[in-house]
């Protein structure tokens, strides 16, 4: 992006921070109209951030495990990407649960105030992607192709120029995402002053958006060039996708508390 003195900023890692910031931002906003307290949000994101970033590290170093044993040093590297969101997911929700435990705070509650920031997160963050020229889909004629660098171009596609942004077809889904939760929100604190019960909200917040994103993943790793695991025809986060939404889904239908938890106003 660019230098100073030895100080260099990457497009990756702004596009990253930016995501965090709005993910804090927007958590911060409903904690206040939900009359939670905003120290709840801020110290839980300094371990989000920890967790999610460690996570989705981990999460691609084992997906790729093959070249990180022959490059070990390459582990630490964050500059040319290498976070794969289910990681993040994963670790993400660990942290909050164990949070939550400690702060004896309702799991749901808090989690169900994160998630819409955690999707305009992501929308963000798909734009690093496109700097680093590491999420792409198949070549394309149509007007809204990208170029892609001949060097990080996969050898069967070496004779073509321009690329579907796969990165870009998956930011506007997560923003698709972000707005669907937030107008959830607006309905529910519409029908509900703080204070009043958050009903199971909460939870149906969080599993709706661990099955719409899921199903975003799903359908645009259908377009995606870079190198994968595959079984049965699927790409390795196709089936990542399927079980958390069988998972999530399951949840939604059958699974959900009907017992309503009561939100207490930020003193």
């Amino acid at each position: 992006m660019f230098s100073v003195g030895p100080v260099h900023i990457y497009w990756y890692g702004f596009f990253i921070v930016l995501g965090i910031v709005a993910a804090i931002s927007v958590g911060l906003k409903l904690a206040k109209y939900y009359g939670i307290k905003t120290d709840y949000i801020l110290d839980l994101s300094f371990w989000l951030v920890i967790a999610g970033i460690a996570g989705a590290r981990i999460f691609h170093i084992l997906i790729e495990w093959q070249y990180y044993l022959s490059q070990p040093s390459e582990i630490f590297n964050f500059r040319q990407g290498g976070l794969a969101i289910h990681g993040a997911i994963i670790f993400g929700l660990a942290a909050l649960y164990i949070f939550t435990k400690k702060r004896k705070i309702n799991f749901w509650i808090l989690s169900g105030l994160l998630v819409p920031g955690l999707a305009l997160a992501q929308s963000f963050g798909r734009w690093g992607n496109y700097f680093n020229q590491e999420l792409f889909g198949k070549a394309t004629s149509l007007p809204w192709g990208i170029p892609i660098k001949i060097m990080n171009r996969p050898f069967e596609y070496m004779n073509f120029n321009y690329f579907h942004p796969a990165f870009l077809y998956e930011s506007l889904g997560d923003l698709i995402i972000f707005i669907i939760l937030i107008a959830w929100h607006v309905i529910i604190l519409k029908k509900k002053s703080p204070g009043k019960p958050f009903s199971s909200a909460g939870k149906k917040i969080v599993l709706s958006y661990l099955v719409l994103y899921s199903f975003l993943r799903f359908m645009t790793e259908f377009i995606r060039v870079d190198p994968a695991y595959v079984f049965a025809g699927l790409r390795h986060a196709q089936i990542t996708s399927l079980l958390i939404i069988a998972a999530a889904g399951a949840c939604l239908l059958y699974g959900l508390r009907k017992t309503e938890v009561k939100i207490k106003p930020a003193p």
